[in-house]
């Protein structure tokens, strides 16, 4: 027997006999002081991340591609990093393909090793889906995983989120029950509630030091 299995053993037999505590979490005391009305969800999250040097534009789900390109071509940004193996990749791809954009859109379709150098120094945006926003912090939920990598949302220094306003959530604990995370938790989570910053230097509070100096959320409401 593994040294592995032995403890699991240890650990199953010692439950043996043993009854289950029940629940005596109270989910009020984390939802109850963060309600809001459904209208209100939007204007709250948007004033809460624009406090914190975000920039926040409403659109419809059937245009949101040519607000992108807009806000590129106004930064006279060169490239893009998206997923094209995403609905959102694919309709962007189709957008810019169509249109003649001179944008360049670059795919994360190899290991990190293979291409940090580019990562690193010459990707100048990106563009990754949300798997929901919190009313309550002003905050982006993203799910990292083989498509849209971690490091899609923290490398280039501007990143481009896209929100649907349906999966826009009073509270984390909603969101969390709402989804079903128990059902399956994802290896790592992300939070986002602005562009990075730092007050290390002598409490001076700056923008982009380690991170997305610009944060573009596109809150996307039905057509």
């Amino acid at each position: 027997m593994s040294a592995r299995a032995n403890i699991l053993g240890k650990l199953r037999n010692s439950l043996a006999g043993t009854t289950p505590r029940p629940d005596e979490f109270d989910e009020r005391l984390v939802t109850a002081p963060w309600r809001y009305a459904p209208e209100d969800r939007i204007d709250r999250l948007r004033s809460l991340m624009e406090a914190v040097h975000t920039e926040v534009h409403p659109c419809r789900s059937d245009n949101w591609p040519e607000l992108v390109a807009e806000l590129l071509n106004k930064r006279n940004l060169t490239n893009l990093l998206c997923a094209p193996s995403r609905e959102h990749g694919r309709a962007l791809q189709a957008y810019f393909e169509a249109t003649e954009q001179k944008v360049e859109l670059l795919a994360y379709d190899q290991p990190v090793e293979a291409w940090k150098e580019e990562l690193f120094w010459n990707v100048e945006a990106s563009l990754t889906g949300t798997l929901g926003g919190i009313a309550a912090t002003g905050t982006l939920v993203l799910w990292p995983d083989r498509h849209e990598p971690r490091l899609m949302s923290l490398v280039p220094p501007v990143h481009i989120a896209l929100l649907k306003a349906s999966e826009i959530h009073d509270n984390l604990y909603d969101m969390m029950v709402a989804q079903d995370w128990a059902a399956g938790l994802p290896t790592n989570v992300l939070l986002v509630s602005g562009p990075s910053k730092t007050a290390d230097i002598e409490q001076v509070l700056a923008y982009g030091a380690h991170g997305p100096r610009e944060l573009i959320v596109l809150v996307l409401e039905d057509a």
